[in-house]
């Protein structure tokens, strides 16, 4: 009996506090032993008096490295809205849609799970990535999702009829779901603070190309009579790959993702290749000192590595606001831009002049991401963010207001695709790019990938909701509510327009250690950009919070 009751009590509520107290104590060894390092305090204070010219001089090879990587996003861009504007190719429908009275057409029930298709292979590409980058790294992971992505291309390319076209929609996703958080992970942590927002938002202009060039290819294969008009566009996919896994091979690996694997030496080569030798105060050690006083910082503030950890503490309130500054993309009306072609069409302008819309629409993406470089310079995320959302709730409702001419007014129908314009630039040029640097920045660097994959995965849930409601609103078979659509979104981004004010911080100019003495401090969103901290105070949490004040 005794030795049944022995390891019975070992598992009881007192073995439980005796391991509790243990960790207590541990933790609080580590906040005594987490002395300010010289060479972290050298690296950090240049960090973030660093220039932005001098930034590009010490880190080309950085910026090279994190552009090849983030290329990958293209083809997420390119096929996603591939997809939702061949719905408006009368050959498309021909092939995988149904006679009806109006003609060909995909059933909205089909647009719902192609378009869904992608999300949920994205879904599970996004869990994946966020359990292997972390154990093999950002590299390997590219590689292997590159690979795969070429195999699954051939399904979208030789589907026969519409339900294989959903199983390459979904395989495709997968290798997509790793490009989506990795891409940004990887570009937030071979930069500097000045760099960081630049090489994020890059991100968004790499999504936004690839629906630009998505949009020529289509333009152009329209007025092709045979197969090739959809079987050119799924084509054009297998160019990427091929040149960015040569790019991937030869590409360093995270200096963060390499101390977190405690391989000091695998960092200092990570850094050296990552920087040049122009800034003769700059020193690879000192950085490393930086980078490893941050990762033993977070580790001191109880900061694990699964999933769960997102869920704990501080990091709760860092997830909610990663994934709602995710949701808001979403939610602010993007799936009418995305559906731009197939909007237009509905709205009552021919199908050439769609496309022709559509594409200017692309180009103003670009012209409006690399705009955004000037502005998120100069301008706070926070500021950047509510202001653009705001603007698109506005244009939105002026869609909805100019949908209620009649039908046969022509003039009301282009003033439509106008405003469509605008709120592809508007978007583009605030929260498109914005949402990138905020998501990296926001989130802790030890839990940097899994918090954005459950963001992603969380954005990737409500765009399989909003696309199933677009098809329907949009599907002359099914609601077709045409262009007052834009009346729903408009009240869904008053919404977000409100989350926005009230919980989202400023991380402007903020090293990854301020960032999290703030949180641990719970300092209100509305004073993130005045607080001051000092990162390298001695001593135990309660010392933490001492030293952040208002300024």
């Amino acid at each position: 009996m005794d030795s049944d009751n022995g390891p019975k009590a070992t598992g009881g509520p007192a073995h439980t506090d005796i391991v509790n107290m243990e960790d207590k104590a541990e933790r609080d060894v580590a906040h005594e032993e987490l002395k300010p390092s010289y060479g972290a305090q050298n690296a950090e204070a240049q960090e973030k008096t660093m220039t932005l010219l001098e930034a590009i001089k010490l880190y080309p090879t950085a910026i090279g490295w994190s552009m090849v990587l983030s290329t990958a996003l293209v083809m997420e861009g390119y096929d996603l809205l591939l997809l939702s504007n061949l719905y408006a190719s009368p050959l498309f429908n021909q092939k995988y849609g149904v006679l009806g009275s109006k003609g060909y057409a995909v059933p909205a029930s089909w647009q719902s799970g192609l378009s869904n298709g992608a999300r949920c292979g994205e879904m599970l590409g996004l869990a994946i990535n966020g359990i292997v980058s972390e154990r093999y790294g950002y590299r390997k992971t590219m590689i292997g999702s590159l690979i795969m992505m070429i195999c699954t291309i051939f399904i979208l390319f030789f589907a026969p009829n519409v339900q294989v076209l959903l199983i390459g929609e979904i395989l495709c996703g997968i290798p997509w779901g790793v490009f989506q958080t990795l891409t940004t992970a990887y570009a937030s942590e071979v930069s500097p603070v000045v760099l960081r927002p630049y090489l994020t938002t890059y991100v968004n202009l790499c999504w936004v190309m690839g629906q630009f060039i998505a949009s020529g290819v289509l333009r152009a294969s329209l007025q092709r009579t045979d197969e090739w008009a959809y079987k050119i566009p799924f084509a054009v996919q297998w160019v990427w790959p091929v040149p960015l896994l040569v790019g991937c091979f030869l590409a360093p690996e995270s200096p963060w993702w390499e101390v977190r694997r405690g391989n000091r030496e695998g960092a200092k080569r990570a850094l050296e290749r990552l920087t040049s030798a122009s800034n003769p105060h700059y020193t690879v050690e000192e950085t490393l000192d930086m980078i490893e006083q941050t990762n033993e910082l977070e580790k001191s503030l109880s900061e694990g590595t699964s999933y769960w950890d997102c869920f704990k503490g501080v990091d709760r309130r860092r997830t909610e606001i990663v994934c709602g500054v995710w949701l808001v993309q979403t939610l602010c009306g993007t799936n009418v831009m995305g559906y731009s072609t197939y909007f237009l069409k509905q709205a009552g302008l021919p199908t050439v002049q769609s496309f022709n819309m559509s594409l200017g629409q692309q180009a103003l993406g670009v012209v409006g991401t690399l705009l955004s470089w000037f502005l998120i310079s100069r301008a706070g995320r926070r500021t950047i963010y509510l202001t653009g959302v705001s603007i698109l709730c506005v244009i939105l409702m002026i869609v909805g207001f100019i949908s209620l001419a009649p039908s046969s007014n022509t003039s009301a129908t282009w003033a439509i695709g106008v405003m469509l314009l605008v709120f592809t630039f508007i978007y583009d040029f605030t929260v498109g790019p914005v949402c990138y640097s905020l998501v990296s920045e926001i989130s802790s660097t030890r839990l940097k990938t899994k918090t954005i994959v459950l963001a992603r995965i969380g954005y990737n849930i409500s765009n399989t909701v909003i696309n199933v409601l677009t098809n329907y609103q949009l599907n002359p078979t099914a609601w077709a509510w045409g262009a007052k659509t834009a009346f729903f979104w408009g009240c869904t981004c008053f919404c977000c327009v409100v989350w926005v004010f009230f919980r989202l911080p400023e991380p402007k100019g903020r090293t990854y250690a301020e960032i999290d003495i703030l949180f641990q401090n719970g300092v209100s969103p509305r004073k993130f950009k005045t607080t001051e901290v000092d990162t390298f105070h001695t001593g135990h949490s309660s010392a933490l919070e001492k030293s952040v004040s208002t300024a």
